[in-house]
């Protein structure tokens, strides 16, 4: 039934071995920056690839500052902090997401609320939003909003760009806005994504992204953190495990983290940057072949949302039914060509399943239909 998607795949990548879902390309200066650094012996957490890269991704996303951090985890931890979010605080994200999108609110001794996503981006409805937070909070007399029952703070709203994909940030900001929430953003998986011409990440007061080994550019694992220069200062000093500047001693004023990038990492992230705006070439123009090798069959293929431009990190088809997604997902790893369905909603998982939430069904219905496809950077389309 999937032989002809099976046999597309293969043509694109033109090969009869096995073939990931996403793999790292290494095409450019990786070998040299990496050299460079062991030659220098800073590989550490302190060198000029750390401030280089922080710099180069500042200027590419449009942010005023950027914070490198260890991985893309500890980026939203730091972020959620910064933006105010203090143990036994509500933070509002979506169910259809990675893990690390909750335990980074769990790391704030703080709990997720689950609202859901809109089918045509995957991340967060801003409707559902709104809906959740009439139905169940309030602004108090100073202006704050609160959970009704517990009079906890509802601090913060966290959505995520899924698979590359923007949100719809206009509406999102208005409904915070509204309601006194910080809108932090996972932009863990939307490096080179843009919304009305705007690089995701740089809506909220925060946004993070991540290096991971699977992402679009890779530093092995690293991520980082957008935001203003004085939140930025901020990051970067909480990320340093809060040391005090000074020539010889160790003075450390309150509780920092050692969420530091090492140089090594940083200097395979400088040469995968110098390469992202090809690799977002080959990854949508890999899209576009899918979409239209897939036309009128009955998958269908997930695509931007009008006025943005994804980076199609992840591409994604729609079955008709969950036997249908299991049967593709079958198929495909039986003939050696990796699929993955979407995350399990982190309100099925065990440590969020008594979390606060509203009505799911978008993405109970995605959960139950969403299958990843090969979606690795094709050398020969690189651009």
């Amino acid at each position: 039934m999937f032989d002809s998607l099976i046999q597309f795949v293969r043509a694109q990548y033109r090969t009869n071995d096995f073939i990931p879902l996403h793999a790292p390309v290494f095409l450019g200066h990786e070998r040299d920056y990496v050299v460079e650094t062991i030659e220098s012996t800073f590989v550490s957490s302190v060198g000029a690839f750390v401030d280089r890269f922080e710099r180069d991704i500042a200027s590419y996303t449009g942010s005023p500052r950027a914070v490198a951090t260890v991985n893309g985890t500890a980026a939203l931890h730091v972020a959620l902090l910064l933006a105010g979010v203090k143990p036994g605080d509500l933070v509002v994200t979506q169910s259809l997401t990675f893990v690390a999108t909750c335990n980074a609110i769990a790391y704030c001794n703080a709990e997720p609320v689950f609202v859901d996503v809109d089918r045509q981006t995957l991340g967060m409805s801003p409707k559902a939003l709104e809906v959740w937070l009439e139905n169940n909070a309030h602004l108090d007399s100073e202006g704050f909003c609160r959970y009704k029952v517990t009079g906890q703070a509802v601090r913060a709203c966290l959505p995520m760009h899924t698979f590359g994909h923007p949100v719809e940030l206009d509406e999102l900001m208005e409904v915070c806005a509204r309601w006194g929430l910080v809108l932090v953003e996972d932009a863990a998986e939307s490096l080179g994504s843009l919304y009305k011409g705007r690089h995701t990440g740089c809506f909220g007061r925060l946004g993070t992204l991540s290096f991971n080994g699977n992402k679009i550019i890779t530093t092995g694992g690293g991520g980082m953190i957008l935001s203003n220069e004085e939140l930025g200062a901020r990051a970067k000093y909480l990320t340093t495990t809060a040391k005090q500047p000074h020539p010889f001693e160790y003075v450390h004023d309150e509780l920092g983290y050692n969420y530091r990038l090492p140089n090594i990492n940083a200097a395979l992230g400088c040469a995968q940057l110098e390469q992202l705006e090809h690799f977002i070439c080959s990854k949508r123009e890999l899209a576009s072949s899918y979409a239209q090798a897939l036309k009128g069959s009955d998958l269908q293929f997930v695509t931007e949302p009008e006025g943005c431009r994804s980076n199609y990190w992840l591409n994604a088809v729609i079955c008709d039914n969950k036997t249908q997604r299991d049967e593709l997902l079958k198929a495909t790893n039986d003939s050696g060509v990796m699929t993955r369905p979407i995350w399990r909603l982190m309100n099925h998982l065990p440590l969020y399943a008594n979390c606060l939430r509203g009505d799911l069904s978008n993405s109970e219905w995605l959960s139950a239909r969403i299958v990843n496809l090969p979606s690795s950077v094709v050398p020969e389309i690189r651009g």
